[in-house]
């Protein structure tokens, strides 16, 4: 019986439930029940197999023990935190990491004094120059990070941080323990990162290596992480089992045959090492730990056992911040392994046994490409439901990206690495062995973008009837996998689900496409975005969100493919302000773009000059729009008016009227009352069916004046999570009075109208 397992897996359950459903005073009464029917267990000696006894006590007590360690856990270390939240106070802590730079200054996550948590402090870019090991102190506003605005947050609670600090006036900084050895491995990665730099000028490269390395993905370009995550291998860049694998064989080659011993307790030490350095994320954590069981198995004359060493990797995990089981990072690397611990070897068994031939090279592809294909398949299995949940895609093409790409990879990290420790050494010869490094880089994105340009590499779930699929697909092959051995089977399932997925994407596809012309507001959060589309051509109006939990340009890209749709006629920027730009660079970067129109006015933020490097990298045609422009659109026009206001950017911004028949659409940005009064005495606009309500419902914005003259029978807001108070009920009456009937992203999601006949 796997002891260990059991009592691991049971305590994870525990945990994942008390977080998962919220921790409250059920969980005393649930421990409370385990407690009592394992006892009562502990009593049936004689009635019940001892076996099965056994099994069903170890299990209740680590429920048991679940439920109460999360519940003191919340008590004594988040509650605290969370008690002084709301307020403002002072506050203390230890420099946990450098400070990370943001729009308005710099990030820097801190271990606060006297207690296990950590919280992120948000100071000016004054205090970029901290170190791990210092100590700042000072007064901040405390923001609960579990719940801002009145929506639940994980991402920061599942780090084990319980707390965002901002800082209002100078804080006082400390030497304390910088420089002391207890921060070696923070220092070990700084200057790992330095050397990458050094050793490729080529900053894409040098982004690139980096997050194979260490997993830090912040200086890839938004194309590069694109491709790689719509081809599926993203996972690369997640620090796990590759990595470790080949620190413990670079070691081996380093060490005698004959020290065994010596080598498995130096290549703990070295994992142990490289797990800090990388920041202990979930799946270096799980990896190092499942490597560490690996090498010590054969020391205590033991069998390694993958679920042991995963479940035990888990308990570990939890019992540091029994929190992290919210985490997306951590869900998805335990999932993987778990599918690979239970159906890698079967999965592989199956298809060596499709070629039975003897030729030995014949053989080794097969391997090759059976122990691939396995790993993929096997890894997804339990994957692809947290992938639909978290990021709304199924890729198809995973499996084959794996096979063309991973090894390629695998050998990139090796070099890398070795050039990068020789890096410390002499810069000219890791120079050299740097180009063998660009050159698999280069490979590597190179296939991945190949892969995405293949028609249908990646489902998305903003197409409604893919979920049910999903359903029905796992239910199928649940219904194999329980029922008798035959193979045949499988391939009567592969096929009706096949089928009936080709039916499922098509069936989304015709009815996204019916009417002269659609109009959808893509609920982007606080932000704006509105596809216009008629047939198979369509347009983009403004794309970003100021929620920086919501990924604008990943939602338009994804709806678009979802109806079909790969290509753009054109993408129309309003104004450049973030919560209508900030998606464009993920779009562009996954679609096809032929025009993009821009008001000629100049801006503070640099996303001008940013798109405009997009477009010629990309090849698309920019057109300043400094008079009226009209773009063809299938059986529609769509019209853009050049700035009409002066002052700032929301007032210099273009207004775009889209027109089928009689039908029309009308976007005016996040223009204020009074230039809204200019662009009616300036155009003759005609009365609208639908009004895109300017600035999010901002009290300034949709006057009486525009809406006498245009006259909407249906207001669209684009809104979500703001400190503003958009929408505001000034506005929402003005548009009530003026007979409009009233949507809102923040409720309805995304928000769709089609238009049959032009009326």
């Amino acid at each position: 019986m796997r002891t260990l397992a059991t009592i691991a897996l049971s305590f994870a359950a525990g945990v994942f439930a008390a977080v998962l459903l919220g921790v409250g005073v059920w969980q005393l009464w649930a421990a409370g029940a385990c407690l009592l029917v394992g006892l009562v267990l502990l009593g049936l000696k004689r009635t019940m197999p001892a076996r099965l006894r056994l099994r069903g006590m170890l299990i209740l007590f680590a429920l048991c023990g679940a439920l109460v360690y999360t519940a003191l856990f919340q008590a004594l270390v988040q509650a605290p935190v969370t008690a002084r939240c709301g307020q403002m106070g002072e506050f203390s802590g230890t420099v946990l990491s450098r400070p990370v730079e943001t729009e308005w200054g710099v990030r820097v996550t801190i271990r606060l004094s006297g207690s296990a948590a950590k919280a992120e402090v948000y100071a000016d870019a004054e205090y970029a120059g901290l170190e791990p090991g210092q100590q700042i102190s000072g007064m901040a506003q405390w923001q609960d990070a579990a719940r801002i605005r009145e929506n639940d947050v994980t991402a920061f609670a599942s780090r084990g941080v319980f707390a965002l600090l901002y800082a209002r006036g100078p804080l006082t900084a400390e030497e304390g323990s910088a420089g002391s050895i207890r921060w070696l491995p923070q220092r070990a990665v700084y200057a790992l990162r330095e050397k990458i730099a050094a050793i490729w000028p080529d900053g894409d490269t040098a982004a690139f290596v980096t997050a194979e390395l260490t997993g830090d993905r912040s200086g890839m370009t938004e194309e590069d992480a694109a491709v790689m995550t719509q081809a599926g291998v993203a996972h690369l860049f997640a620090v796990s089992g590759l990595h470790c694998a080949f620190l413990v064989s670079l070691l081996g080659l380093l060490l005698p045959v004959r020290r065994r011993a010596l080598g498995a307790g130096l290549s703990m030490a070295v994992l142990l090492f490289y797990m800090v350095m990388v920041g202990l994320t979930p799946s270096v954590v799980r990896a190092c730990i499942m490597q560490i069981f690996l090498l010590a198995a054969p020391l205590l004359r033991r069998e390694s056992d993958g679920l042991t060493s995963l479940s035990a990797a888990l308990l570990v995990i939890l019992l540091a911040d029994p929190f992290a089981a919210a985490g997306v990072s951590l869900q998805l690397s335990f999932a993987a392994t778990l599918g690979l611990v239970c159906f890698s070897q079967r999965l592989s068994g199956f298809f060596k046994g499709l070629y039975r031939g003897k030729k030995r090279p014949v053989r080794a592809v097969v391997s090759f490409v059976a122990a691939n294909l396995s790993a993929s398949l096997a890894a997804m299995v339990f994957t692809i439901p947290l992938t639909a949940c978290y990021f709304n895609t199924f890729s198809l093409i995973a499996p084959l990206s794996n096979l063309l790409i991973v090894p390629a990879a695998g050998w990139s990290f090796m070099l890398a690495f070795v050039a990068t420790l020789a890096g410390f050494l002499w810069l000219p010869a890791a120079r050299v062995l740097g180009w063998g490094v660009w050159a698999l880089v280069r490979y590597v994105l190179w296939m991945a973008s190949a892969l995405t340009r293949l028609p249908g590499h990646a489902l998305y779930f903003s197409n409604r009837y893919l979920k049910y699929w999903l359903v029905y697909a796992y239910a199928l092959f649940t219904a194999c996998a329980i029922t008798g051995e035959r193979r045949r089977k499988y391939a009567v399932a592969a096929a009706l689900a096949a089928m009936t997925l080709l039916l499922t994407v098509g069936l989304n596809v015709r009815l996204s496409r019916c009417g002269e012309m659609n109009a959808m507001a893509v609920n982007v959060g606080q932000g704006q975005c509105t596809l216009l589309y008629a047939g198979d051509q369509a347009v983009v109006v403004d794309c970003g969100s100021s929620n920086s939990y919501v990924d604008a340009g990943s939602r338009a890209a994804d709806q678009l493919e979802s109806m079909g749709i790969h290509r753009l006629r054109a993408v129309a920027v309003t104004h450049y302000h973030a919560d209508h730009t900030n998606g464009l660079y993920q779009l562009l970067a996954r679609l096809e773009v032929q025009t993009l129109y821009l008001p000629d006015i100049e801006d503070e933020y640099g996303v001008r000059e940013r798109l405009l490097r997009l477009a010629e990298k990309n090849g698309i045609e920019v057109v300043y729009v400094r008079r009226t422009v009209e773009c063809p659109l299938g059986g529609a026009v769509l019209s853009l008016y050049p700035p009409v206001g002066e002052g700032d950017l929301n007032e210099q911004g273009l207004t775009a009227l889209c027109s089928a028949g009689d039908f029309d659409v009308l976007i005016t940005g996040d223009m204020a009352g009074s230039t809204e009064r200019k662009l009616v005495g300036q155009y003759d606009l005609p009365d609208i069916e639908v009004l895109m309500v300017g600035h999010h419902g901002s009290r300034y914005s949709s006057s009486q004046e525009l809406l006498q003259v245009v006259r909407p029978e249906t207001a669209i807001i684009s809104v979500g999570d703001n400190s503003y108070g958009h929408p505001t009920q000034e506005a929402m009456d003005r548009l009530s009075q003026a007979g409009a009937e009233i949507y809102r992203t923040d409720r309805q999601g995304n928000i769709l109208v089609t238009v049959h006949g032009g009326d």
